[in-house]
């Protein structure tokens, strides 16, 4: 498949050294895109990905800091010829708790961590977005949906990125510009599984998830990889404002 083969300029990813954000980049250059990326401290797995990939640029950047975000994206549109791409795949690991128990300024910091790093990412990327008739693509969760207990603080948070994304989907349609969401349910990888290695979720836990779902078992990064790329493709060039599930029907 060479669906970005005649893609001017590149593919932006923010968060590619994630476990779904490594799966991405993997696979938009796969399908003929240049990538460039973005990580925030593993800066040896940033190296491995960008010489497996021929990445075409990769930067360390704080999605919190809106000026450092800013030039990032303003600097890689000029170096590479434009974007015709940007995927926000980055966020920090959420532990599972009761919302009784998280305080304020703990759901403050994980809106700033999350929410406001993805504003800060596709605000200064509308214009390049625009000259490009290009696309941006938020990965969020399926908890959005389907509210599992102590996962408030991950899915509250997503959903704020979910209206945003559905509001600049709404306003920039009218330059050709998309704006879509892909919600992982339980994968084995990426964050779920940060939370399985941690204990958070138990054996206990994770047969009743698997009880919930109707394909009976986990997802993978690359389920991900492969709907973010068909959104970003011209494959879905009638599809904008829309959050697909890739969850086994978990949200079903």
């Amino acid at each position: 498949m060479e669906d970005f083969s005649g893609r001017a300029g590149v593919a932006f990813v923010a968060g590619g050294t994630g476990g779904i954000g490594a799966a991405v980049v993997r696979a938009l250059a796969a399908r003929g895109s240049a990538v460039a990326f973005t990580y925030r401290s593993d800066r040896e797995g940033a190296r491995a990905l960008a010489e497996e990939v021929k990445s075409a640029g990769v930067l360390r950047v704080d999605l919190t800091d809106e000026e450092a975000t800013a030039r990032a994206v303003t600097g890689t549109a000029r170096a590479y010829g434009g974007i015709h791409t940007l995927v926000y795949a980055a966020g920090p690991h959420v532990p599972m708790r009761h919302l009784s128990r998280v305080t304020p300024g703990e759901y403050r910091a994980q809106l700033e961590a999350d929410a406001v790093a993805f504003f800060n990412l596709v605000h200064p990327a509308l214009p390049v977005l625009r000259e490009s008739r290009g696309n941006v693509v938020a990965v969020t969760t399926v908890a959005t949906r389907r509210f599992p207990v102590r996962d408030g603080l991950s899915s509250g948070v997503k959903g704020a990125v979910e209206a945003v994304a559905r509001a600049l989907a709404a306003e920039e349609g009218r330059y050709g510009v998309r704006v879509n969401c892909v919600a992982p349910g339980m994968l084995d990888d990426g964050i779920a599984a940060r939370l399985i290695a941690s204990g958070e979720l138990d054996e206990a836990a994770l047969a009743v998830t698997r009880r919930n779902i109707p394909l009976r078992r986990f997802g993978a990064a690359a389920d991900i990889a492969e709907a973010v790329s068909f959104l970003a493709s011209d494959r879905a060039g009638f599809i904008t404002g829309q959050a697909l599930g890739v969850d086994g029907g978990y949200s079903v």
